[in-house]
């Protein structure tokens, strides 16, 4: 038996693993293991939760225009709503898509915007299912990036260096 052979392969020496997806493990990487029935059930339940989500809202518009509250506050209240909304969609959807500057602003700070906009977060979530698992491209650049990152360091020391020729 060799040496190399009963020794475990370092750290350096093994590729780099995916990093996991919410919902998908990694089955995104080769979209295997019920990728396909798992995006399709997500999609749908993002959808049905989208429209849950519009009717508490169209409720609770409802119930405030019902009571005795004055025009300006119902108002604000929608815009409030309509405005969260909008917002929490497209910081999902940036964050599905783009990879986030260096000096971007901490997601915390939009906490309390996108429990509001909830709906929002679901229809972003429902619509890049339909592409594919949210987040899966920024962790297939970064993987892809990774594993190059191996090779190139994997062939600069492939052989042994004792029969290397001297110059």
């Amino acid at each position: 038996m060799s040496k190399s052979a009963r020794q475990p392969a370092s750290d350096a020496d093994r590729e780099p693993a995916p990093d996991p997806l919410r919902f998908y493990g990694t089955t995104w990487v080769d979209h295997s293991g019920g990728y396909a029935l798992r995006r399709v059930l997500l999609t749908l339940g993002a959808a049905v939760l989208t429209l849950l989500g519009i009717l508490l809202l169209w409720l609770s518009v409802i119930a405030l225009t019902g009571t005795d509250t004055a025009s300006w506050l119902r108002s604000l209240v929608i815009l409030a709503l309509v405005l969260c909304t909008a917002i929490a969609f497209t910081r999902a959807w940036s964050g599905y898509t783009r990879p986030r500057p260096a000096g971007a602003t901490d997601e915390s700070a939009f906490r309390s915007i996108k429990i509001v906009g909830f709906v929002g977060l679901l229809l972003a979530y429902a619509m890049r299912s339909v592409v594919e698992a949210p987040g899966e491209k920024l962790l297939r650049l970064d993987h892809e990036a990774a594993l190059e990152r191996h090779r190139r360091r994997a062939s600069r020391r492939s052989g042994s260096p004792k029969r290397r020729r001297r110059r």
